[in-house]
C-alpha cells in the first residue's frame, strides 16, 4: 500500500506545481509557517550544505516515518519540466538578466534591454503558459544546472540524514508530464533513485500524445527497464469508462476484454502488474461524476467550464452501484490500483477546480450543494461521508491484500458474454485460482467454461460464502445485475 501525494513543495498556488523551490514542504502545511520562512532566509538555494529543516519538513518526515511503521509508501509528485515565476533561480534571472549566474537554467527567448523602457525578457513556459516556467533541456535533457539541483532533491527526500539508509525517505516518485523531459534525464533519475533505494518506485505521467485527436501515448519506450516502473494507465480507465458507463458510445464484452488484451499486449508483464491504474485523478473529473454523465471522451468537455451541459448534481444509487463493480474490477484486474482521495467516500466533481475540494470526513458537517457554476438549476445534494461505499472499497483492498493470486496472479480471460455484457476472467497463482464474475447487465446466469477442471470441483464466494459446484466441464452461476462475485476454487 502507497500513499501518492500531490505536489508538496513551496509554492504561491493552491495547486502546487508552480514551486517556489523543491527543497521544502511548503510552510503552510507546517506548524510555523513564519519561522520556517525565516529559516529559508538564512539558505543560499543552490547550495544543499547550507539547506535547513523546517517544521513542515519535519512534519512530513513524520508523516512518512508513521507511514512506514504502519507497512506503508510513500511517493511524492516530482514537477521538474517547469517551475513557478517565484522558484527561487528564476527570480534571480529575472533580477539580474544575463548577468544571473542561473541564465543557462531555463529557456529564455529573449533578454531584456535595459536601455530601453520596454520589458524584453521572454521565456518558454509549460503549454505556453507563462506562469510556469520551462526548465531548460538540451541532448542529455535537462541542462546540467538544474540536472544538478533536482539530484540534490532527490538525495534530501530520499534518503533525509544521508546515512545511507533509505528508510526514514520517501519510496518514490509520480514524475509530471515526464514525455516533456528528455528520455536521457530520466535514465539518468532512475539511476540516481536506485542508487540510494534499489526498492524504489517510478511512475510517470506520459497520457496525451494528441488531446485534440483524442490519442494517447503508447508509453512503452519509458517501460523498457531503463526508466520508469510505471506509468499512470489512463488508457485502461478509457476502455473501462466505454464498456461500463457509456450508452451510446458503449462497447461490448468482447470488444472490451479484446482492448484490454491489446493494451497488455503492448507492455512487459513485470510492468503490467504495476501499472498505476486508476479511473480518476486531479486532473480528471471524479469517477462519481464520470458515471453521471456517459458518452464524453475521456478527459475532454468534463466540466461546467467546457461543457455547459455538463451534469454537475451527485450520483444516484444506481450510479454509485455501478462505481461499486468499477471498484471490484480494479481490485482485481492485473496492475496496482491507485483510488483518488474521496471516491470511496462518495466525492463527486468536475474537471479542474471541482474534482479538488476538500475531503469529506466522517466526524464533520457540510452544507448541501445548491448553485450551479453557469447558474442553471439543480438538485440540492446533500454533502455527507458514505460510509457504506467506503466500507465497499475497504473490503475488495482487504481482499485483494488477502489473495495471493489477485495481487500477483496471472490473467487469463475465461469468456466474454456479450448479450448479458459480461465476462468472466481467472486470476491464478500456482494452485490458487480465482475466477472474477463481472455483470454489467441484468440479473443473469452464466455458464463459466473451466480449464483443467473435474466434475464435482469446488468453488466458493470469497463475500458472501457460497459454495458452488461444477458439471460436466462448467459451472453455472447467477449474479444479480450490475454486481460481480470472486469464486476461489477449493483445493
Amino acid at each position: 500500500t502507497a500513499i501518492y501525494f500531490n505536489p508538496l513543495f513551496e509554492s504561491p498556488s493552491l495547486h502546487k506545481y508552480d514551486a517556489s523551490m523543491y527543497h521544502h514542504i511548503d510552510n503552510n502545511f507546517g506548524p510555523d509557517p513564519d519561522g520556517d520562512a525565516a529559516l529559508w532566509a538564512t539558505e543560499r538555494p543552490e547550495d544543499p550544505t547550507t539547506w535547513k529543516w523546517t517544521s513542515a519538513d519535519s512534519l512530513f518526515l513524520t508523516v512518512v516515518s508513521e507511514a512506514h511503521r504502519r507497512g506503508m509508501r510513500v511517493i511524492i509528485d516530482g514537477v521538474f519540466n517547469h517551475v513557478g515565476t517565484t522558484f527561487w533561480a528564476f527570480r534571480d534571472v529575472r533580477k539580474n538578466g544575463k548577468a544571473s549566474k542561473f541564465n543557462d537554467w531555463f529557456s529564455v527567448t529573449s533578454w531584456d534591454d535595459p536601455s530601453t523602457p520596454a520589458d524584453e525578457f521572454a521565456y518558454s513556459g509549460w503549454a505556453g503558459l507563462k506562469d510556469l516556467p520551462e526548465l531548460r533541456e538540451d541532448s542529455t535533457g535537462l541542462a546540467s544546472g538544474p540536472s544538478a539541483h533536482v539530484h540534490d532533491v532527490v538525495k534530501r527526500w530520499m534518503d533525509p540524514n544521508g546515512d545511507g539508509d533509505p528508510s526514514d525517505g520517501i519510496d518514490g516518485w509520480r514524475l509530471d508530464v515526464a514525455e516533456m523531459v528528455g528520455i536521457p534525464f530520466w535514465r539518468q533519475f532512475r539511476e540516481w533513485t536506485r542508487e540510494i533505494n534499489p526498492d524504489s518506485y517510478l511512475t510517470g505521467e506520459v497520457w496525451w500524445e494528441d488531446w485534440r485527436n483524442n490519442k494517447m501515448f503508447n508509453a512503452e519506450p519509458w517501460l523498457r527497464g531503463d526508466v520508469f516502473d510505471a506509468v499512470m494507465n489512463y488508457r485502461w480507465a478509457a476502455q473501462a469508462m466505454q464498456f461500463f458507463r457509456d450508452r451510446s458510445l458503449k462497447i461490448t464484452a468482447t470488444e472490451f476484454t479484446s482492448r484490454l488484451d491489446t493494451l497488455r499486449a503492448d507492455y512487459r508483464a513485470d510492468v503490467n502488474n504495476v501499472l498505476l491504474n486508476l479511473y480518476a485523478s486531479h486532473d480528471t473529473d471524479r469517477l462519481g461524476s464520470m458515471l453521471v454523465n456517459p458518452d464524453l471522451i475521456f478527459d475532454h468537455a468534463v466540466s461546467a467550464r467546457d461543457n455547459p451541459d455538463y451534469d454537475v448534481r451527485k450520483p444516484s444509487p444506481g450510479e454509485i452501484r455501478r462505481q461499486k463493480l468499477l471498484v471490484l474490477f480494479q481490485m482485481t484486474y492485473v496492475g496496482a490500483p491507485a483510488v483518488y482521495y474521496g471516491e470511496e467516500a462518495g466525492m463527486w466533481g468536475g474537471d479542474d477546480p471541482d474534482e479538488r475540494k476538500p475531503m469529506v470526513w466522517p466526524e464533520m458537517a457540510y452544507d448541501s450543494e445548491i448553485t450551479h457554476p453557469l447558474g442553471k438549476s439543480r438538485p440540492r445534494d446533500i454533502v455527507a461521508f458514505d460510509s457504506t461505499l467506503h466500507a465497499e472499497y475497504r473490503a475488495l483492498m482487504r481482499m485483494r491484500t488477502a489473495e495471493r493470486a489477485l495481487r500477483r496472479g496471472a490473467y487469463r480471460l475465461v469468456s466474454a458474454y456479450d448479450a448479458q455484457d459480461a465476462f468472466v476472467f481467472e486470476r491464478s497463482a500456482g494452485a490458487e485460482r480465482i475466477l472474477v464474475v463481472i455483470n454489467n447487465g441484468d440479473r443473469s446466469t452464466l455458464t463459466i467454461p473451466l480449464l483443467q477442471d473435474t466434475p464435482g470441483s469446488r468453488w466458493r464466494d470469497l463475500r458472501s460464502g457460497e459454495r458452488f459446484t461444477a458439471g460436466n466441464g462448467s459451472l453455472a452461476v447467477t449474479v444479480d445485475g450490475v454486481s460481480g462475485r470472486l469464486l476461489k476454487a477449493e483445493q
